[in-house]
């Protein structure tokens, strides 16, 4: 496979196979799977993203990729991440396992090499009943 920077909000994926077609994967795309990869992490409350709205809707199930950016260089991605963590974990231990969970997502679904995964943790959830 082929692969090609398209233009900042698309990246394209030609197969050598002519007459197959292309496919093109949104940055949107790239910024949702390292959401919801970041999620799964016990000890990340939520992606933070500055907009009390955008949080609601992301309790609700939407948006995973609001508070996460992305930026694609070549067939490499670089990503950065705002999250809100849970009271009483590491915030290092977390994090780095978020890192992990978020590069292995990235490449296994796009084929993208991730260049790095960057983290800035935002806040703390106290509230136990989540």
């Amino acid at each position: 496979m082929a692969k090609e920077a398209q233009s900042r909000s698309a990246y394209s994926i030609k197969e050598e196979k002519p007459g197959i077609g292309m496919v093109q994967i949104a940055d949107d795309v790239v910024a949702a799977i390292a959401g919801i990869a970041a999620k799964e992490v016990e000890g990340v409350y939520s992606i933070a993203s500055g907009n009390i709205q955008n949080e609601i809707a992301r309790f609700r199930g939407r948006n995973s990729s609001k508070g996460v950016s992305v930026e694609l260089l070549d067939t490499n991605v670089s990503v950065a991440l705002s999250l809100i963590m849970d009271y009483g974990y590491s915030i290092p231990q977390v994090t780095s396992q978020v890192q992990d969970k978020v590069k292995t997502a990235i490449e296994n679904m796009t084929g993208l090499s991730v260049i790095d995964v960057n983290i800035k943790v935002t806040g703390v959830n106290i509230d136990k009943s989540r």
